[in-house]
C-alpha cells in the first residue's frame, strides 16, 4: 500500500476516533505515526507537536500537515490534513440534520457527560507521553512547571510563554 494511502487511512482514523480537539488525539497521533508506521521517532514527534502549536490553527489539522510533507511531500500533506478533518466533517453534517430535534433531550446530555472526563483522560495521557521525552533534565522539568505555573494561575499570555520558553532554552542550554 502507497504512504498516500497509508497516510490517508492513519489521518482518517485519528479524526474519526477522536474527541474533544487536537490535544485528545495526541495519544493516537503517536501510536499511528510512532509506534504502527515508524514514520518519525519520539523526538521528531515532540518537534512536530511543537511547531504545529507555534503555527496558527488546530494542533491535528497541523501535525497532519507537517507529518503528510514529511512522508510524501505536498500531495501527502493534502491528503493528511484532508483525511484528518474529513470524518469531522461527515459527522458534523449529520449531526446537523438531527440536532434541533434532539439537542434539548437527556440522553445527548448524558452522552456528552460521558464524554468529557474521557477527554480529559486523553489530554492527561498525551501529556505523560510527551513528558516522557520531553524532561530531559532538570532544567526542562524546570522550565515546564515554571510555565505551566504561570499560564495556569497567573494568567501569563501563552504566547510570551512560549518566548519565554525559548529564552530559557537559549540561557539554560
Amino acid at each position: 500500500m502507497g504512504n498516500l494511502l497509508k497516510l490517508f487511512i492513519s489521518f482518517f482514523k485519528i479524526g474519526a476516533f477522536s474527541f474533544g480537539g487536537g490535544y485528545a488525539m495526541l495519544p493516537l497521533i503517536e501510536k499511528e505515526i510512532i509506534h504502527v508506521h515508524g514514520w518519525l521517532s519520539n523526538t521528531e514527534f515532540i518537534d512536530i507537536l511543537a511547531l504545529s502549536e507555534m503555527t496558527p490553527g488546530p494542533i491535528a489539522i497541523n501535525s497532519a500537515t507537517f507529518l503528510g510533507f514529511k512522508v510524501a511531500g505536498v500531495f501527502g500533506s493534502a491528503v493528511a490534513t484532508l483525511a484528518v478533518i474529513l470524518p469531522s466533517f461527515i459527522v458534523m453534517s449529520i449531526i446537523f440534520h438531527f440536532i434541533v430535534k434532539f439537542k434539548n433531550t437527556p440522553y445527548v446530555e448524558w452522552i456528552f457527560s460521558g464524554i468529557r472526563p474521557m477527554v480529559l483522560g486523553l489530554i492527561a495521557a498525551a501529556a505523560v507521553s510527551v513528558g516522557k521525552n520531553a524532561f530531559v533534565d532538570i532544567k526542562s522539568v524546570f522550565i515546564a512547571g515554571l510555565l505551566f505555573y504561570m499560564v495556569s494561575f497567573r494568567k501569563f499570555n501563552a504566547i510570551l510563554a512560549i518566548v519565554l520558553a525559548g529564552l530559557l532554552g537559549v540561557l539554560l542550554y
